[in-house]
Protein backbone atom coordinates (compact mmCIF):
# COMPACT_ATOMS: atom_id res chain seq x y z
CA UNK A 1 0.00 0.00 0.00
CA UNK A 2 1.71 3.59 -0.82
CA UNK A 3 2.01 6.05 1.30
CA UNK A 4 -1.49 7.95 -0.83
CA UNK A 5 -3.55 4.90 -0.24
CA UNK A 6 -2.27 4.58 3.50
CA UNK A 7 -3.22 8.45 4.02
CA UNK A 8 -6.83 7.98 2.20
CA UNK A 9 -7.06 4.87 4.29
CA UNK A 10 -6.42 6.98 8.07
CA UNK A 11 -8.73 9.53 7.19
CA UNK A 12 -11.56 7.37 6.22
CA UNK A 13 -10.94 5.68 9.35
CA UNK A 14 -10.84 8.81 11.61
CA UNK A 15 -14.04 10.25 9.61
CA UNK A 16 -15.95 7.15 9.92
CA UNK A 17 -14.84 6.54 13.66
CA UNK A 18 -16.17 10.05 14.62
CA UNK A 19 -19.89 9.16 12.78
CA UNK A 20 -20.05 5.52 14.44
CA UNK A 21 -18.65 6.26 17.97
CA UNK A 22 -21.81 7.57 19.87
CA UNK A 23 -21.57 11.06 21.38
CA UNK A 24 -19.97 11.75 23.27
CA UNK A 25 -17.42 9.49 21.48
CA UNK A 26 -15.09 7.55 23.72
CA UNK A 27 -11.07 7.39 22.36
CA UNK A 28 -11.06 4.57 19.87
CA UNK A 29 -8.91 1.65 21.18
CA UNK A 30 -8.34 -2.12 20.08
CA UNK A 31 -11.57 -3.34 20.54
CA UNK A 32 -12.95 -0.57 18.44
CA UNK A 33 -11.04 -0.85 15.07
CA UNK A 34 -11.75 -4.92 13.59
CA UNK A 35 -15.04 -3.04 13.40
CA UNK A 36 -14.24 -0.14 12.21
CA UNK A 37 -11.93 -2.09 9.37
CA UNK A 38 -14.86 -4.09 8.44
CA UNK A 39 -17.02 -1.17 7.90
CA UNK A 40 -14.35 0.66 6.07
CA UNK A 41 -13.61 -2.57 3.78
CA UNK A 42 -16.91 -3.08 2.82
CA UNK A 43 -16.95 0.74 2.39
CA UNK A 44 -14.44 0.93 -0.37
CA UNK A 45 -15.16 -2.08 -1.87
CA UNK A 46 -18.14 -0.80 -2.70
CA UNK A 47 -17.25 2.96 -3.68
CA UNK A 48 -13.56 1.87 -4.67
CA UNK A 49 -13.69 5.53 -6.63
CA UNK A 50 -13.18 7.03 -3.53
CA UNK A 51 -9.85 6.08 -3.39
CA UNK A 52 -8.80 7.17 -6.73
CA UNK A 53 -10.30 10.53 -6.27
CA UNK A 54 -8.00 11.14 -2.49
CA UNK A 55 -5.18 9.83 -4.05
CA UNK A 56 -5.51 12.27 -6.80
CA UNK A 57 -6.31 15.09 -4.80
CA UNK A 58 -3.42 14.43 -3.00
CA UNK A 59 -0.89 13.85 -5.53
CA UNK A 60 -2.46 17.37 -6.75
CA UNK A 61 -1.80 19.19 -3.55
CA UNK A 62 1.75 17.63 -3.48
CA UNK A 63 2.41 18.73 -6.55
CA UNK A 64 1.12 21.95 -5.87
CA UNK A 65 3.70 22.26 -2.72
CA UNK A 66 6.90 20.99 -4.70
CA UNK A 67 5.78 23.60 -7.40
CA UNK A 68 5.73 26.39 -4.70
CA UNK A 69 9.04 25.59 -3.24
CA UNK A 70 10.75 25.37 -6.50
CA UNK A 71 9.60 29.17 -7.01
CA UNK A 72 10.63 29.98 -3.47
CA UNK A 73 14.11 28.47 -4.36
CA UNK A 74 13.91 30.03 -7.95
CA UNK A 75 13.84 33.37 -6.00
CA UNK A 76 16.02 32.85 -3.43
CA UNK A 77 18.99 31.54 -6.08
CA UNK A 78 18.32 33.88 -8.84
CA UNK A 79 22.01 34.73 -8.91
CA UNK A 80 23.60 31.42 -9.05
CA UNK A 81 20.60 29.73 -11.35
CA UNK A 82 20.64 32.92 -14.00
CA UNK A 83 23.68 34.77 -13.57
CA UNK A 84 26.31 32.43 -12.49
CA UNK A 85 30.39 33.49 -12.58
CA UNK A 86 30.81 29.63 -13.38
CA UNK A 87 27.67 29.22 -16.31
CA UNK A 88 28.37 29.78 -20.07
CA UNK A 89 25.50 31.13 -22.02
CA UNK A 90 24.77 30.25 -25.46
CA UNK A 91 22.96 32.22 -27.71
CA UNK A 92 22.52 36.14 -28.81
CA UNK A 93 24.96 37.54 -25.40
CA UNK A 94 21.97 40.64 -25.83
CA UNK A 95 18.83 38.37 -25.41
CA UNK A 96 16.49 39.32 -23.02
CA UNK A 97 14.93 36.00 -21.91
CA UNK A 98 17.27 32.86 -20.59
CA UNK A 99 16.32 29.10 -20.64
CA UNK A 100 18.64 27.62 -17.92
CA UNK A 101 19.44 23.80 -18.74
CA UNK A 102 21.06 21.01 -16.87
CA UNK A 103 22.75 18.40 -19.00
CA UNK A 104 25.10 15.27 -18.80
CA UNK A 105 27.27 14.52 -21.56
CA UNK A 106 26.50 10.79 -21.19
CA UNK A 107 23.12 11.33 -21.55
CA UNK A 108 21.13 10.72 -24.31
CA UNK A 109 18.31 12.21 -24.55
CA UNK A 110 20.38 15.25 -23.61
CA UNK A 111 21.53 14.93 -27.63
CA UNK A 112 17.88 15.11 -28.55
CA UNK A 113 17.13 18.49 -26.16
CA UNK A 114 20.59 19.62 -27.91
CA UNK A 115 18.69 20.15 -31.38
CA UNK A 116 15.80 21.93 -29.88
CA UNK A 117 18.31 24.49 -28.02
CA UNK A 118 19.42 24.79 -31.76
CA UNK A 119 15.98 25.60 -33.06
CA UNK A 120 14.80 27.83 -30.66
CA UNK A 121 18.22 29.66 -30.75
CA UNK A 122 17.44 29.68 -34.80
CA UNK A 123 14.02 31.46 -34.30
CA UNK A 124 14.00 33.13 -31.30
CA UNK A 125 17.23 35.95 -31.02
CA UNK A 126 15.69 37.17 -27.72
CA UNK A 127 16.06 34.10 -26.03
CA UNK A 128 19.30 32.56 -24.95
CA UNK A 129 20.47 29.17 -23.17
CA UNK A 130 22.34 29.17 -19.69
CA UNK A 131 24.00 25.64 -19.69
CA UNK A 132 24.65 24.34 -16.13
CA UNK A 133 26.91 21.26 -16.18
CA UNK A 134 26.00 18.53 -13.95
CA UNK A 135 27.40 15.09 -14.11
CA UNK A 136 25.39 12.80 -12.74
CA UNK A 137 25.62 9.62 -14.92
CA UNK A 138 29.21 8.06 -13.11
CA UNK A 139 32.61 9.13 -13.07
CA UNK A 140 33.29 9.17 -16.99
CA UNK A 141 30.45 12.13 -16.98
CA UNK A 142 32.17 13.91 -14.00
CA UNK A 143 35.48 13.35 -16.28
CA UNK A 144 33.57 14.87 -19.07
CA UNK A 145 32.52 17.42 -17.44
CA UNK A 146 35.70 18.90 -15.93
CA UNK A 147 37.26 18.83 -19.49
CA UNK A 148 34.35 20.99 -20.60
CA UNK A 149 34.55 23.54 -18.10
CA UNK A 150 38.20 24.35 -18.19
CA UNK A 151 37.91 24.46 -21.87
CA UNK A 152 35.32 27.04 -21.32
CA UNK A 153 37.48 29.21 -19.77
CA UNK A 154 40.71 28.60 -21.97
CA UNK A 155 38.71 29.01 -25.21
CA UNK A 156 34.86 30.86 -24.56
CA UNK A 157 34.45 31.43 -27.73
CA UNK A 158 34.52 28.12 -29.22
CA UNK A 159 32.71 26.16 -26.24
CA UNK A 160 29.65 26.19 -28.08
CA UNK A 161 31.43 24.51 -30.73
CA UNK A 162 33.06 21.86 -28.26
CA UNK A 163 29.63 21.44 -26.45
CA UNK A 164 28.09 20.20 -29.60
CA UNK A 165 30.89 17.89 -30.93
CA UNK A 166 30.87 16.17 -27.64
CA UNK A 167 27.54 15.90 -26.69
CA UNK A 168 26.49 14.46 -29.83
CA UNK A 169 29.50 11.42 -29.97
CA UNK A 170 28.37 8.15 -30.05
CA UNK A 171 29.66 5.86 -27.13
CA UNK A 172 30.32 6.67 -23.21
CA UNK A 173 32.35 10.20 -22.89
CA UNK A 174 34.99 10.59 -20.18
CA UNK A 175 38.16 12.35 -20.21
CA UNK A 176 39.99 10.91 -23.15
CA UNK A 177 37.99 11.55 -25.49
CA UNK A 178 37.04 15.23 -24.15
CA UNK A 179 40.64 16.17 -24.20
CA UNK A 180 41.13 15.09 -27.56
CA UNK A 181 38.19 16.68 -28.78
CA UNK A 182 39.49 19.64 -27.03
CA UNK A 183 43.18 19.22 -28.72
CA UNK A 184 41.33 19.72 -32.32
CA UNK A 185 40.47 23.05 -31.31
CA UNK A 186 44.04 23.99 -30.55
CA UNK A 187 44.77 23.82 -27.10
CA UNK A 188 47.14 22.46 -25.11
CA UNK A 189 47.24 19.60 -23.17
CA UNK A 190 49.15 20.91 -20.33
CA UNK A 191 47.36 24.19 -20.38
CA UNK A 192 43.98 22.26 -20.25
CA UNK A 193 45.01 19.56 -17.34
CA UNK A 194 46.33 22.66 -15.36
CA UNK A 195 43.15 24.27 -15.96
CA UNK A 196 41.22 21.67 -14.82
CA UNK A 197 43.02 21.09 -11.36
CA UNK A 198 41.98 24.93 -10.23
CA UNK A 199 39.39 24.94 -7.81
CA UNK A 200 36.25 26.78 -9.72
CA UNK A 201 35.95 23.74 -12.05
CA UNK A 202 35.05 21.65 -9.05
CA UNK A 203 32.95 24.90 -7.40
CA UNK A 204 31.08 24.86 -10.38
CA UNK A 205 29.80 21.32 -10.27
CA UNK A 206 29.11 22.01 -6.68
CA UNK A 207 27.05 24.89 -7.33
CA UNK A 208 25.21 23.30 -10.08
CA UNK A 209 24.55 20.07 -7.97
CA UNK A 210 22.98 22.34 -5.31
CA UNK A 211 20.75 24.02 -7.11
CA UNK A 212 19.57 21.04 -8.76
CA UNK A 213 18.88 19.25 -5.23
CA UNK A 214 17.18 22.44 -4.29
CA UNK A 215 15.26 22.52 -7.11
CA UNK A 216 13.89 18.63 -6.90
CA UNK A 217 15.70 17.54 -10.16
CA UNK A 218 16.73 14.59 -10.59
CA UNK A 219 17.95 13.43 -14.17
CA UNK A 220 18.66 15.35 -17.30
CA UNK A 221 17.98 17.50 -19.08
CA UNK A 222 16.28 19.60 -16.90
CA UNK A 223 15.22 22.99 -17.54
CA UNK A 224 14.15 26.57 -15.60
CA UNK A 225 12.36 28.84 -17.46
CA UNK A 226 10.83 31.82 -16.15
CA UNK A 227 9.63 30.65 -12.52
CA UNK A 228 8.88 27.24 -14.15
CA UNK A 229 11.05 23.99 -13.28
CA UNK A 230 10.61 21.64 -16.49
CA UNK A 231 11.83 18.07 -16.71
CA UNK A 232 12.86 16.35 -19.56
CA UNK A 233 13.20 16.28 -22.88
CA UNK A 234 9.97 17.36 -23.71
CA UNK A 235 10.63 18.95 -27.16
CA UNK A 236 10.56 22.39 -29.25
CA UNK A 237 6.67 22.56 -28.94
CA UNK A 238 6.09 22.43 -24.30
CA UNK A 239 9.83 24.38 -24.33
CA UNK A 240 8.16 27.22 -26.68
CA UNK A 241 5.38 27.22 -24.42
CA UNK A 242 7.09 27.93 -21.17
CA UNK A 243 9.12 30.62 -22.73
CA UNK A 244 6.21 32.21 -24.29
CA UNK A 245 4.53 32.14 -20.36
CA UNK A 246 7.86 33.49 -19.39
CA UNK A 247 8.02 36.34 -21.93
CA UNK A 248 4.62 37.30 -20.24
Amino acid sequence: MNYAVRFTYTILLISLSALLLPAPASALDDSDKPQIEKIIREYLLKNPEILQEMQQLFEARQQALQVAKQQETIKQKAQAIFDSKYQVEIGNPDAKYKVVEFFDYNCPYCQRAMLDMEKILKGNPDVKFVIKEWPVLGQQSYEAHNVSIAFSKLMPEKYYEFHQQLLGMKGRKGEKKAIELALRFGLDEQLLRAEMKKPYVLEALQENNSIANDLGITGTPSYVIGNEVVFGAVGVTKLMSHIAAMKN
